[in-house]
């Protein structure tokens, strides 16, 4: 037992566990009683190995999916445990039972954005190759061939991303690429790796990525031969420091960025469109000033109970002190419902206007005329209220309000991920998303009551005010 590797008690410990992948969750909540039972039911090998096991501690998306795929894309939010799954992967090619057999590959590629990137994160960095490997399979650091070479004589080189060219003639019969999306040739170097990739009876890839909308990166999602995981950053919040998860969910949680970044959703920002994504992260404002005005704007649905889509509620507030130019407006609130009835849609808006001290409250009543003032009185009589009617398609009354966005005079302070989201796909040629853009036409109508119209800028004969 002496030399017991770490596949082989890995092996062990899972006939022990009745199952690796209950193992670290199942121990993590058992009795004390039950995990010293557990740990003193391992021989000093298996002790030593236990840290180095990653199929017993790994989450579900850090662990390889089964069946016949060419490349495995991970992708996840910042911290999510991408690198240390990409890390455990090449491991799991190039050892064998014992620290001196192969393994099922024997030449890997490594590839970052940089050199400096690919050794300092995926071989030297805290979740990298050396941090996970036990002592007799750690592989030897050969600096002047940036290469890593294994016990058992596989080699893993170290590669560039920034020059495409360089790749050529590389044969592997595996490979580790990490942050493809950040890649700035990411393309012309992909499909270099690609050629390269043609040793053994199985080569296959896999990718650790943070999502961003690049062309590498959706075309890898589009083919066949990829399998995908995915997971949040918080899925691996054990395993963060608790002042670094706390920190980015305060700032970024529910923002834009934030479901990139945190969340790791792909979102795509359409050719055209009048918003995008870089855009919106400049109109941060965290801290608004003091408001002159402030309105709730509502796009009733055409249908209720659910079976239409959401009512749109946005409240807006803008400081119009001084020559029009000098206005700025402040989205403070995305409070759209789903599923409402007109009474529950009514009352989610009167809510708004409450919690917000707002001036007015201002809706669309192209679905439902006089309704659905009458609707809005049945809450509060009392309330503040201006009709409006849209003569012009909606992407024609979008595009002004778009002009003070780049103008940067409109200003979101409040975390408002899905109102973006509506934003980044509204074109000049209509709203390519599912279903309607809600909450930007209630965005549109509150900006046009605030900042478009006092200022005299709305083409008036193709708008009506009721």
């Amino acid at each position: 037992m002496q030399h017991m590797g770490a596949r082989s008690a890995q092996e062990s410990l899972t006939s022990k566990l009745h199952g690796i992948r209950l193992g670290a969750s199942w121990i993590a909540s058992a009795p004390p009683s039950i995990q010293n039972e557990f740990l003193e039911s391992l021989d000093g090998a298996e002790l030593k190995a236990l840290p180095f096991l990653f199929e017993f501690w790994a989450l579900e998306h850090q662990l390889p999916p089964e069946g016949d795929w060419r490349t495995w894309l991970i992708m996840g939010g910042r911290g999510a445990g991408k690198t240390r799954a990409g890390a455990k992967w090449v491991r799991s090619l190039v050892e064998g039972a014992r620290p001196s057999d192969p393994g099922q590959a024997r030449r890997i590629g490594l590839v970052g954005e940089t050199l400096d990137q690919a050794r300092e994160v995926m071989v030297f960095g805290e979740s990298g190759i050396l941090a996970l490997c036990p002592p007799d399979r750690r592989p030897e650091w050969i600096a002047g061939r940036k290469m890593l070479v294994w016990p058992n004589g596989a080699t893993a080189q170290i590669l560039s991303a920034h020059d495409p060219d360089a790749l050529r003639g590389l044969q592997f019969d595996g490979l580790w690429a990490d942050e493809l999306a950040k890649w700035k040739k990411a393309e012309e170097a992909w499909d270099m790796l690609q050629f390269g990739l043609r040793l053994g009876d199985d080569p296959r890839a896999c990718v650790t990525s943070t999502p961003r909308n690049v062309k590498a990166l959706t075309d890898l999602l589009e083919r066949d031969s990829t399998l995908v995981t995915h997971a949040p950053t918080s899925a691996n919040r054990a395993n963060l420091a608790s002042g670094f998860f706390e920190e980015v969910q305060r700032r970024y949680a529910g923002t834009r960025l934030g479901r990139q970044e945190l969340d790791g959703v792909l979102l795509a920002d359409v050719e055209g469109a009048l918003w995008t994504s870089a855009g919106l992260e400049a109109s941060r404002a965290p801290r608004p000033p003091e408001m002159s005005r402030i309105v709730v704007a509502v796009d009733p649905s055409a249908a209720a109970g659910g079976t239409g889509d959401a009512c749109g509620i946005v409240v807006v507030g803008a400081v119009t002190e001084g020559p029009p130019q000098d206005w700025r407006a402040y989205v403070l609130e995305d409070a759209t419902v789903r599923g409402a009835s007109p009474l529950e849609w009514a009352k989610a808006a009167i809510a708004a206007w409450q919690r917000h001290g707002a001036d007015r409250l201002v809706a669309e009543v192209n679905q439902g005329g006089a309704m659905v003032e009458a609707i809005v009185r049945q809450v509060d009589p009392l309330v503040p209220f201006r009709a409006v009617h849209a003569a012009r398609g909606k992407s024609a009354r979008a595009e002004p309000v778009a002009a003070l966005y780049e103008q940067g005079r409109v200003l979101h302070a409040a975390p408002l991920a899905d109102l973006e989201d509506q934003m980044c796909q509204m074109t000049r040629l209509g709203f390519l998303g599912s279903g309607s853009p809600d909450r930007v036409d209630a965005l549109v109508w509150a900006i046009y009551d605030l900042m478009i119209e006092p200022a005299g800028t709305w083409r008036q004969p193709r708008l009506r005010v009721l």
